[in-house]
């Protein structure tokens, strides 16, 4: 199950490995700007010989193609940063963009994938199919995924995995359980249009702010009176814009929420019951109501097989010590979409540690990771992949 070749080149490459990862950190681009990143990616890939080509306007999917034939399986990493300002300014490689960083991982997901398609590329001989390499644009608005399906990455794809660093669990532990892992995560806007006027005479008006903060407190019990407690879900109001001046009765409010589950029918049924309660309160008080509801990523759902042979491979490559049990987060990604094109699994591989600081939350401008996970997260992309086409 385990190549012992991976695991020694991984530890040949585990200094480039930190570097590529402080590297990209530096210089971090956002959604659908990951231009340099993409050149780079394939200039590393043309080095190595591995067939690659870009997808529109950033990314790459690449083949590493086995010397004896057999199935596919694709490894996904993302590459893309946030509108976060870095508050880490004392490391050498901090973000040189200003209100650019990488709070999030993706520099480490596409640096292990790098050096996993580098140990993958020695040992393609002795591979029994093909590895698929998908370096993925645009995660954190949820439209990288999608689209590259769409440009064709999972075309001939039997199984597919990913991996994102987690600084929640302790370096070097790696979760991967089957069922539920990431929630499906869904944006909304309602708006309300009431009547204006001076706020002297509110008996002429429809108040929009009155319409507004009564949705905002009564949409809760969506959730909590309407969804079964078995089935865990949240409606969080983020954004409500109401009015224009202190002695203005406000004629518009727009307010912007998510929804997050992980049950096809609570995911609809949440839906329903929230225009229904904008439709309702807006009709208690003479107002009008529009809601308009976008589906973002769908929950990420790890197949069962796949899923358990993670956790082989995990513990023959690293002891069965390495095993974690994190449970299933609200947080959204987007590698459900590559899921619905065939089975596969998403692992959490740890990287907290409180001694180096990097126990912050995902998206704080204080995130970092301790880079001792790095060749964790390496060898278990590639140590997958050998497996699974020897499976």
């Amino acid at each position: 199950m385990i190549h012992a070749a991976i695991k020694e080149a991984i530890q040949k490459y585990s200094g480039e490995l930190t570097e590529l990862r402080r590297k990209f950190h530096r210089e971090p681009e956002l959604s659908w700007e990951e231009f340099k990143t993409t050149a780079f990616v394939c200039e590393y890939l043309e080095k190595l010989g591995v067939h690659y080509r870009k997808t529109e306007p950033t990314g790459v999917i690449a083949t590493i193609e086995g010397g004896k034939p057999g199935k596919t399986v694709a490894l996904r990493a993302d590459m893309d940063a946030l509108t976060v300002e870095e508050l880490n300014k004392d490391l050498p490689y901090a973000s040189i963009e200003e209100g650019k960083m990488h709070a999030c991982g993706h520099d480490a997901h596409t640096s292990m994938l790098l050096i996993a398609a580098k140990a993958l590329s020695e040992i393609k001989e002795e591979l029994p199919g093909n590895v698929r390499l998908i370096f993925q644009p645009a995660e954190e608005v949820a439209t990288g995924a999608n689209e590259l399906v769409k440009q064709g990455a999972m075309e001939g794809v039997d199984n597919v995995f990913g991996i994102h660093i987690w600084s929640q669990m302790p370096t070097h532990k790696v979760s991967c359980s089957p069922g539920p892992s990431f929630a499906s995560a869904d944006l909304f806007t309602v708006t309300f249009k009431g009547r204006g006027g001076h706020g002297a005479i509110p008996h002429a008006c429809i108040d929009a702010a009155i319409v507004a903060s009564s949705f905002v407190m009564n949409v809760q019990t969506v959730v909590s009176r309407t969804v079964d407690p078995q089935q865990p879900a949240v409606l969080t109001i983020g954004k409500m814009v109401v009015g224009t001046r202190f002695n203005v009765i406000a004629e518009n409010a727009v307010i912007e929420g998510t929804v997050r589950c992980f049950d096809p029918k609570t995911r609809e049924h949440i839906e329903n019951q929230l225009k229904h309660y904008a439709d309702q309160v807006a009709a208690v008080y003479g107002a009008e109501a529009q809601v308009d509801y976008i589906r973002g990523t769908r929950a990420v759902i790890n197949d069962e097989e796949s899923a358990n042979l993670v956790q082989k491979v995990a513990a023959a490559a690293f002891g069965d010590g390495v095993l974690y049990n994190e449970k299933p987060t609200m947080g959204g990604e987007d590698f459900s979409f590559y899921l619905d094109q065939s089975p596969g699994s998403f692992a959490l591989v740890g990287c907290g540690n409180p001694e180096k600081d990097t126990q912050w939350a995902h998206h704080h401008g204080k995130f970092n990771i301790d880079e001792d996970a790095l060749t964790t997260g390496a060898e278990l992309y590639a140590q997958y992949a050998w497996a699974y086409l020897n499976n």
